[in-house]
């Protein structure tokens, strides 16, 4: 079964600082037409960086739009045309204050591809060395060291809920287990 459904048109019905939408007409595969929103966004990264002590690296923050602080991964958003590990090693340093001596590429993920077009290109940082802090002006936010078997249980519990840092936690957590 043919699955593809073909853009028709585009208009875009609101231009913001960080994201775009657009209204597309499209033809379904059986040949009917329906309206599809979508959300523009550059996309972003999102850095698993473990120390030496085998410690997660999260930053606990207030997500406006969730109206609670949440505990996640350091990321951050591309710039148009950024590559990827550019970005990695910007939002690692200025979220967390470190700097690492080598990023490891885990992967790509959809946060919600039924609405929104980014992805989120996930690395692990290896051989931290802290450098110092440069957070963006309206950005505030702390830094917590936790070590990975606590993430994976806050995960499984339900206390951590940003999907980012569930995939990435789960992944990390995997690959360390097929090491050993």
């Amino acid at each position: 079964m043919e699955l593809t459904e073909k853009t028709r048109s585009q208009k875009r019905v609101f231009t913001g600082r960080l994201i775009h939408v657009r209204h597309d007409e499209v033809i379904l595969p059986d040949g009917t037409e329906t309206i599809r929103e979508v959300v523009e966004h550059p996309g972003g990264v999102a850095i698993a960086a473990l120390t030496d002590q085998n410690e997660l690296l999260l930053v606990d923050q207030f997500r406006y739009a969730q109206q609670r602080i949440m505990r996640e991964v350091p990321a951050g958003k591309r710039e148009r045309g950024e590559d990827p590990l550019v970005t990695a090693k910007r939002e690692l340093q200025e979220e967390t204050g470190y700097q690492a001596e080598e990023f490891v590429f885990l992967g790509e993920m959809v946060p919600t591809g039924a609405y929104l077009e980014e992805t989120i290109q996930m690395y692990w940082a290896k051989g931290l060395t802290f450098v110092g802090t440069h957070l963006d002006e309206d950005e505030f936010l702390n830094c917590v060291k936790v070590p990975l078997k606590e993430v994976v249980d806050q995960v499984m519990r339900g206390e951590i809920i940003d999907g980012k840092t569930i995939a990435m936690t789960l992944k990390l957590q995997a690959m360390l287990e097929e090491e050993q």
